[in-house]
């Protein structure tokens, strides 16, 4: 089964069950100052979960191309990624408690919970003994969750699997808003408890994570799959959570962590998805991945990203979306030129035609989406030039920017501020400086600058 497949049976499943399907909201939000780039598929409907009518009704699904430019550091392992495909499907308000659904009348858990069972059993043939579940167990003055506990202790009990041993219950970390746990949510988010269904890789557990594996064990052996979210709260002035007017289902699933279990595949950078873009770049470098994993992944995830973004017409800058770019681009390529990667080219080839074959639009923006990342790695280079003639003026380290040497951190600041390199690019280099004072030097100009560069994108991405 191939990550388009997974699509066209989920749009398909949900659309037999009342659904109309939206469009991908734009990588780039048109109509939101806020936020750089769309993160997530409910994104673009919190108007409609906090109770504005939408034009096609209460029963929603769609594919959404998201970008999380927090998990940017988090790349490397086996699971992350800044780029991927989100499956939604919505209902935007609940039907009175009890009473007969209708194609046009919302939903909620009771309805739900056993769907998204159902079409990760039946339509993706995930094995049942492999499955785990999460439940909101309560936190302060918001209840728990039990209406979801019971519905999936009927669930698994129809299965013949014991909900003592399959349900976890977890605070923050099963409650769900587009700014994260209820503490951090500004007055008016929406927010709610959420569901999640992990996968279970059976990989060994290791005691450096804790004494016992769990579905949030970082260890690597579960993977979430799907989260249901459930829009019943909305933050308040005093801190406290009053009930929406209406009780919203938000759920996503990610297209490639599912393709990982349908494949049984605990690397998603080794799924049917990814693996044509890693041997592009296995037959460039000459670098097999599993001794070089993390760096590919990195070249991999960033490019792909790079690519996305660009064809939403953002070209490299020095702020906003254009600086993301320009951090994805240069930090793919410094991980790139450190496995003697002499050419992209083939990289992006094989980026396009894996996934032009649900976003057509990337094989006629190809050739822009080419020269804009070119034009960016020649700017790079010019970059690291006249950052090594800066370096070579100033110590006389001779022609070798990889020899270990010290550099004060006005030094380095000035690499980062008048050249453009990261501090992470300035290690990579082989200086090392001291970062306390490095970090008092940011901090200065980050109070400098503050004023001019508002609240939409803050420092700290460098």
């Amino acid at each position: 089964m191939t990550a388009k497949e997974i699509i066209e049976k989920y749009i398909a499943f949900f659309e037999k069950r009342g659904h109309k399907r939206i469009e991908n909201a734009p990588l780039v939000p048109q109509n939101d100052p806020t936020t750089l780039f769309t993160s997530s598929g409910m994104q673009p409907l919190v108007p409609y979960l906090l109770g504005k009518a939408h034009p096609m009704g209460k029963k929603l699904v769609n594919v959404q191309n998201c970008f999380r430019a927090v998990d940017i550091d988090e790349v490397g392992d086996n699971r992350h990624t800044t780029f991927f495909r989100m499956l939604g499907n919505w209902s935007l308000g609940d039907p009175a408690r009890n009473a007969p659904q209708s194609d046009a009348g919302g939903y909620f858990k009771k309805e739900h919970l056993p769907w998204i069972w159902e079409f990760v059993t039946k339509d993706l043939k995930i094995p049942i003994s492999k499955l785990y579940i999460t439940v909101f167990k309560g936190y302060r003055d918001i209840p728990k969750d039990a209406e979801s506990e019971k519905i999936w202790t009927d669930i698994l009990t129809k299965e013949g699997l014991d909900p003592k041993e399959r349900i976890f219950f977890y605070d923050t970390q099963n409650w769900w808003s587009r700014t994260g746990e209820p503490d951090k949510m500004p007055v008016g988010e929406p927010g709610g408890p959420d569901s999640e269904i992990f996968f279970d890789f059976e990989t060994p557990h290791t005691t450096e994570y804790g004494r016992k594996c769990h579905p949030n064990c970082q260890c690597g052996r579960f993977m979430e799959i799907v989260n249901s979210v459930f829009m019943e709260y909305q933050k308040q002035k005093d801190g406290s959570f009053k009930k929406l007017p209406q009780q919203n289902v938000d759920h996503g699933a990610g297209v490639e962590r599912l393709l990982a279990t349908v494949e049984n595949q605990n690397d998603i950078f080794q799924t049917s998805l990814f693996s044509p873009i890693v041997k592009a770049m296995e037959n460039i470098t000459k670098k097999d991945y599993k001794s070089n994993a993390r760096a590919i992944r990195i070249i991999t995830d960033h490019l792909i990203a790079s690519v996305f973004i660009t064809a939403n017409n953002i070209v490299p800058s020095n702020k906003e979306q254009g600086y993301i770019l320009r951090r994805l681009i240069r930090r793919a390529l410094d991980n790139f030129y450190k496995l003697e990667g002499k050419d992209i080219s083939s990289i992006l080839e094989a980026i396009v035609e894996q996934y032009g074959k649900t976003d057509t639009y990337l094989i006629e923006k190809f050739e822009q989406i080419k020269n804009t990342i070119f034009e960016e790695e020649q700017k790079y280079k010019n970059t690291l030039g006249n950052a090594k003639e800066f370096i070579l003026k100033k110590y006389k380290t001779g022609d070798d920017l990889k020899g270990i040497t010290e550099i004060s951190s006005e030094d380095a600041f000035i690499l980062y501020s008048t050249h453009g390199l990261s501090p992470t690019q300035i290690k990579s280099l082989g200086y090392t400086f001291n970062d306390q004072e490095f970090a008092e030097k940011m901090k200065a100009h980050q109070l400098l600058s503050k004023k001019g560069s508002g609240q939409k994108f803050k420092g700290g991405l460098a």
